[in-house]
């Protein structure tokens, strides 16, 4: 990882040019759109103080129409979002493979912007639901924009994008009752699943802990699709594209998910803007996948399917570069609900594959923000604007910023000497990728994507056995919220393909038949898919530390000191705000009561107790300890707090760290925060 924090033009110019839309209104006068000084804003024009209002009140109308106005349609899909500034550094030249830009210069930082979102629900819905997360891009680069538009999971539910509005009424709220909100735990959901094979690996991700992420820091990210990287001397090779998150990919478990729904349905985004605010800056490497063009038939299945991913093990992902996340939204609106990304946006050196489901949204994605955001101009308003200067010949049209000047708006001219005029290649003007295509006008899909089971079983191969427990499990809670016997009963005989020890595991979970046969015969796995052997560190973990008054004082905060030294976070809970006072003079302010906070916020907790405790601070402490024991989660305990714990029940074991010695304590606390979870409570 390269921690260089050399700037450029481009990200400065990125930032002036947001910086002249900015606005501080603070001291100054109030005034209509116009700029206007307006003398009185509690009260509406009228013909006389009892009588009605006059419609030549100019001030009441424009406020009332840009009130009324406010909301545009949210997304259809990836509706609940947030985002972030930073900037994108390469480690190396990439030259040898593309001729984008923004991928030559080790030196240069190119400013980017990153939404990260949920798929199903609507803008008002809950964050820690189980869903594919959006994780999407864009480059402002020297030589335009470049998105890309991805998700946390690399592969995707359907081949064709024909099929993308059958996909999404499915997974939606059911039209008749308008249930249930942003959840798949329904029956037009599995019924088109059922239906509709080639999903089969998805749901695999969708069911797996990778669908309930602890934060969008700890998410990995992927391009989903097979695009091209060409050089400068046009020679091509196929690449997918990867985000691996510094932190490594961490989750949460599924009844701690639900949980946090309902005491903090902004965890997500709480985390990502605190963190930025903090300085914690979320970190991703940007690693590609690179295939030669002459070895595109070399593997067992088409790189092509985006319901296919390309094994690590077989086709090794090159780390090239790091993302910094470092800046927040002034305007949640202005920004990140305005933003409108697009996989078509490339720049020379990035090219398309003919993947169809590719294709279909190089269409739709355009065709989206025509109605989102009122027109053909989105491009102009301000988080969308490149950082390079754009030229042609398009006019008019709603949200209308440019003033072009002169008389000729077309192509070809003699008035304006032909300009603005076509860049050829060497002048940077973008020339598609020179393939060779032939073949009959069919409605059909190629047979080299009619295998949908095969990385269906991979993926479960590659998994840990806590890891298969828990992917049973969201099976048997997702059908058993399905209706519809018959339903049940197509999916359970579907994964029967995938494996037998999945099917029979959530069959008798619900009910259903427990199907027989052979079952898959792959036996490949991917070691890199299972997040058992993810990167695992301490850094920016949060603790609860439980605590009362007449603490042990100066060890107390010795350890609370050696724990941020690790780049934790400790925060303080107690039975009341204020301030506690320790056994030996030290104090420490209260951050949270047990009623502002739960353990599910945290990802460890430290019980410390104190000699002044009562009935309710042990009640609440043991109802704390007990949940995020149950969650897995590393529980630390020092002196009172070491009482309280073998009062509650809860003995040394895996990831349960206690002891007088600070040293130890905290050295052995870390190490077992750094693991994230201790699955083998499971079988203690």
């Amino acid at each position: 990882m390269r921690n260089d924090k050399k700037s450029n033009e481009s990200g400065n110019s990125k930032n002036q040019q947001l910086d002249q839309y900015r606005a501080d209104d603070s001291g100054k006068h109030l005034t209509t759109n116009q700029g206007v000084k307006v003398s009185e804003d509690e009260f509406s024009l009228k013909a006389g103080e009892r009588g009605p209002t006059l419609m030549e009140d100019f001030h009441f109308r424009e406020k009332m129409t840009h009130f009324d106005h406010e909301r545009i349609p949210e997304r259809i899909v990836h509706a609940r979002g947030f985002a972030a500034h930073g900037e994108f550094e390469v480690y190396e030249s990439m030259g040898e493979y593309t001729k984008a830009g923004f991928l030559q210069d080790p030196s240069k930082k190119t400013p980017v912007f990153v939404r990260f979102s949920t798929v199903a629900g609507n803008r008002g819905s809950a964050e820690t639901v189980r869903d594919a997360r959006g994780f999407a891009t864009k480059f402002y680069t020297e030589e335009g924009n470049y998105d890309l538009v991805g998700n946390n999971i690399p592969v995707f539910f359907i081949q064709d994008a024909i099929k993308f509005p059958d996909l999404v009424h499915a997974i939606k709220a059911e039209p008749h009752n308008e249930m249930p909100q942003a959840a798949t735990a329904h029956d037009t959901f599995w019924d088109f699943v059922a239906n509709n094979q080639e999903s089969a690996h998805m749901i695999m991700w969708a069911m797996s802990d990778r669908a309930i992420p602890r934060s969008f820091r700890m998410m990995e990210g992927f391009g989903v699709h097979t695009f091209r990287f060409v050089n400068e001397k046009g020679k091509a090779h196929f690449v997918k594209f990867h985000w691996k998150p510094v932190l490594g990919t961490h989750s949460l478990v599924w009844d701690e998910a639900q949980k946090i729904n309902g005491k903090d349905p902004d965890f997500h985004r709480r985390d990502l803007y605190e963190s930025i605010e903090n300085g914690d800056y979320p970190e991703y490497e940007l690693g590609v996948q690179l295939i030669k063009e002459e070895e595109e038939f070399n593997f067992d299945f088409d790189i092509l399917d985006p319901t296919k991913l390309w094994p690590e093990e077989e086709v090794p992902v090159k780390i090239i570069g790091k993302m910094t996340l470092n800046r927040n939204v002034d305007n949640v609106f202005a920004e990140t609900e305005q933003a409108a990304f697009h996989p078509g946006s490339v720049v020379p050196g990035i090219d398309f594959s003919n993947d169809p489901l590719l294709q279909g949204r190089l269409f739709s994605y355009t065709d989206t923000q025509l109605i989102r955001l009122g027109g053909p101009n989105f491009h102009e308003l301000p988080i969308n604007r490149p950082v390079c200067p754009f030229h042609n010949n398009q006019r008019d049209g709603y949200g209308r910023q440019t003033i072009n000047k002169g008389q000729v708006s077309y192509h070809k001219n003699s008035l304006a000497n032909n300009t603005p005029a076509p860049a050829n290649e060497e002048e940077g003007g973008y020339t598609h990728y020179q393939e060779k295509m032939e073949g009959r006008k069919v409605r059909a899909r190629s047979e080299s994507f009619k295998d949908h089971f095969s990385q269906a079983t991979l993926f479960w191969n590659s998994m840990s056995g806590p890891e298969k427990e828990h992917m049973i499990n969201a099976f048997s809670f997702e059908l058993g919220k399905v209706m519809s016997k018959s339903v049940q009963q197509q999916v359970v005989d579907m994964f029967a393909h995938v494996s037998l020890d999945l099917a029979k595991g959530f069959a008798e979970a619900i009910g259903a038949d427990v199907p027989e046969g052979p079952g898959s015969k792959v036996t490949k796995s991917s070691p890199a898919l299972s997040q058992e052997n993810t990167v695992k560190r301490p850094h920016t973990r949060k603790v609860g530390v439980i605590v009362s008054n007449l603490f042990k004082g100066k060890e107390v905060t010795t350890a609370l000191e050696r724990l941020k030294k690790a780049g934790l976070q400790p925060e303080i809970i107690s039975s009341k705000l204020g301030v506690l006072k320790g056994a030996e003079g030290e104090e420490l302010e209260v951050d949270h009561t047990f009623l502002t906070c739960d353990s599910v916020i945290f990802d460890s907790l430290y019980v410390v107790g104190g000699n002044e405790t009562d009935k309710n601070f042990f009640k609440e402490t043991s109802y704390f300890v007990k949940e995020a024991f149950a969650h897995f989660k590393p529980i630390g305990a020092t002196h009172e707090g070491a009482s309280i714990l073998e009062e509650i029940g809860i003995k040394n074991g895996p990831g349960v760290v206690t002891g007088e010695s600070i040293d130890t304590f905290t050295s052995e606390f870390i190490e077992a925060i750094s693991a994230h979870r201790h699955w083998d409570r499971e079988i203690v």
